[in-house]
C-alpha cells in the first residue's frame, strides 16, 4: 500500500503565490489542489522565522479539532519542528518567535472577533460560506501594517459573497489564484486514480469537485447560468441576431450604494454595459448618461420608472429640447404592474399569464428566461451536430464576449430566484429579500430585463409612455 509523502513540502506551484506581498490573498480551486496543506506549511515556516500572530477560522467550529488546528500539528511534525512548538488545548504557540496561532468559529463568535487584536495574518478556511456581514467585521480587526488575509475555498454557487466580492470583482491589493489537482504534484497514484474515476463516471460533477467552478445552475434561479453562459457570442453561430432596432434598458439606482446601469441591445445582441454611482440628487446627470448613450446608438430607452426613476421620462423630455433632430424615444417601466396580454396562455401551461404572473417583472424575466433556455438548446444542437430545435430569431439572446462587466452581468443574471406570491403565481425574488441573503441589488440584470421587454410603440403592456 502507497503510504502518505510524510516528508516536508511545499507547493512550488504556489511559491510566488505566497511570496508576494498582497492584503488579501484568495486561494480557491477543487479537491486534492494542496489549498489547506500549503497554507498550512507555509503559515508554519513563517511562524518559525517571525513573531506573527494568526487568526483561524471557519464557518462552524463546535470544537478544536474541526479547525486547522490538526492540519498544522501535521505539518510541524512533517517538518520536524514540535521541539519548537507548544502545542496547547486551543492555541499554538512557537516557544522561540512567540508566534501563535488561535482559532474561531464565525458562526456563533463572529462578535467576539472584533476584540481580538494585533493580527498579522487572517487564515480562513471554506470561505465559500463568508458572508458580507461577516466580512464586514473580519477586514477592519486585521488592521495591523502590512497585515494579510488569506481566504482559501472550493467554490459553490456564483451568487456566494466570496465568488463575487474577490474573484468576479477584485479589490484593490488582492492576489487571486485558482489551483486545482492538476497542480499538485505530490499526489498519489491511488487518489489520482479515483480522480480520473470521477471525471469518467461522473463528468457533471467532476468540473465543480475537482477544477473548482462554481455550479452555474442553481435549481430555484429564474434563469439558469448554462444558459447565460451558452449565450455568449451565440450571434456568430447563429445568423440573424444582430439585425433589429436598438434598445436602451436603464436601470435608475435608489439611491446608497445603489448603482445606475445601462444595457444597450442591438437586435437580439446585448452589446454594451455602464454602471455608474447615481446618487437620488443628481438624477439630471445619471439621465443625461443614458440619454447620450442611447442617442448615439440610434436607441429607444426602457426606464425604472419606479421611485427615483419616476422623474427620469420628464428628464428625458427636457434633453429632448435641445436635440429637436435627434430625440430620443423612451418609455417608463413598472415593474409591479399589471402582466401583459393577461388573457392569453403561457407557453405550453394551459395558464392565463394574470393567472400564472404575479406582475410585470416576473413575466419580462420569464421571457428572457425562454430566451436564454431556447438559446441554450439551440447552441448545444449546433455544437454538437444535431438537428435543433424549432425556432424564431426573435425569441434568441446573445451577449457579446467584449462587454464591459461580462463576468458581473453573467452572475447577476441567474442569481435571482424564483417566489411566489399569495395567489402562488410565481414573481422574482425581490431587493428586500436579496438583501436577506446579503446579495446587492442586481442592476444590471434589471437593466437587461428592460432592453429585453417587447415592447412596441402603441402597444400598451403596462408601461408609461413619456416620449412626447
Amino acid at each position: 500500500m502507497q503510504m502518505l509523502q510524510q516528508r516536508p513540502t511545499l507547493n512550488p506551484n504556489l511559491r510566488d503565490f505566497w511570496e508576494t506581498p498582497s492584503r488579501n490573498k484568495i486561494l480557491h480551486g477543487g479537491r486534492s489542489s494542496s489549498k489547506s496543506w500549503d497554507a498550512a506549511g507555509h503559515a508554519i515556516r513563517l511562524a518559525d522565522n517571525y513573531k506573527l500572530k494568526f487568526l483561524c477560522v471557519r464557518q462552524i467550529q463546535n470544537k478544536i479539532e474541526e479547525s486547522v488546528y490538526a492540519l498544522l500539528k501535521i505539518q510541524i511534525d512533517r517538518f520536524g519542528l514540535r521541539h519548537r512548538f507548544r502545542i496547547l488545548e486551543n492555541k499554538i504557540i512557537h516557544k522561540v518567535t512567540g508566534a501563535e496561532f488561535i482559532f474561531y468559529g464565525l458562526w456563533r463568535h463572529t462578535e467576539e472577533i472584533k476584540s481580538v487584536e494585533s493580527v498579522d495574518i487572517l487564515w480562513s478556511e471554506e470561505s465559500h460560506g463568508l458572508t458580507a456581514s461577516q466580512w464586514e467585521i473580519l477586514e477592519p480587526t486585521i488592521r495591523k501594517d502590512n497585515s494579510e488575509c488569506w481566504l482559501l475555498f472550493n467554490a459553490k454557487l456564483v451568487s456566494d459573497f466570496v465568488w463575487r466580492n474577490f474573484v468576479v470583482n477584485k479589490p484593490p491589493d488582492t492576489i487571486v489564484r485558482q489551483i486545482n489537482y492538476t497542480d499538485n504534484p505530490f499526489l498519489s497514484k491511488t487518489i489520482l486514480k479515483v480522480i480520473e474515476a470521477h471525471r469518467v463516471r461522473s463528468p457533471e460533477t467532476f468540473d465543480h469537485v475537482y477544477l473548482g467552478k462554481p455550479r452555474a445552475d442553481d435549481d430555484s434561479s429564474v434563469i439558469k447560468a448554462s444558459w447565460v453562459e451558452a449565450a455568449i457570442d451565440a450571434h456568430l453561430l447563429i445568423p440573424g441576431l444582430e439585425d433589429g432596432r436598438a434598445t436602451l434598458g436603464y436601470d435608475v439606482a435608489d439611491g446608497g450604494e445603489d448603482l445606475c446601469a445601462t444595457i444597450l441591445r442591438v437586435g437580439s445582441v446585448a452589446r454594451e454595459t455602464d454602471e455608474w454611482q447615481g446618487e437620488e440628487d443628481k438624477i439630471l446627470q445619471s439621465c443625461t448618461r443614458a440619454y447620450h448613450s442611447a442617442q448615439k446608438a440610434g436607441a429607444h430607452i426602457i426606464y425604472d420608472s419606479v421611485g427615483v426613476g419616476s422623474h427620469s421620462g420628464s428628464k428625458f423630455n427636457e434633453l429632448n429640447k435641445g436635440f429637436p433632430n435627434n430625440r430620443v424615444t423612451h418609455d417608463g417601466f413598472n415593474a409591479g404592474g399589471k402582466v401583459m396580454r393577461p388573457e392569453a396562455i403561457y407557453g405550453q401551461t394551459k395558464i392565463k399569464n394574470k393567472d400564472f404572473f404575479s406582475n410585470i417583472k416576473a413575466q419580462m424575466w420569464w421571457q428572457v428566461a425562454d430566451r436564454f433556455r431556447l438559446t441554450y438548446q439551440v447552441v448545444q444542437s449546433i455544437k454538437n451536430g444535431t438537428v435543433p430545435p424549432t425556432f424564431k430569431i426573435e425569441d434568441l439572446i446573445s451577449i457579446d464576449s467584449t462587454i464591459q462587466h461580462l463576468e458581473k452581468l453573467k452572475m447577476e443574471l441567474s442569481i435571482p430566484l424564483r417566489d411566489f406570491d399569495t395567489n402562488g403565481r410565481v414573481k422574482v425574488e425581490s431587493k428586500a429579500d436579496l438583501k436577506k441573503r446579503e446579495v446587492p441589488s442586481p442592476n444590471l440584470a434589471d437593466a437587461f430585463i428592460m432592453a429585453y421587454a417587447p415592447i412596441r410603440r402603441g402597444l400598451n403592456i403596462n408601461v408609461e409612455n413619456q416620449s412626447r
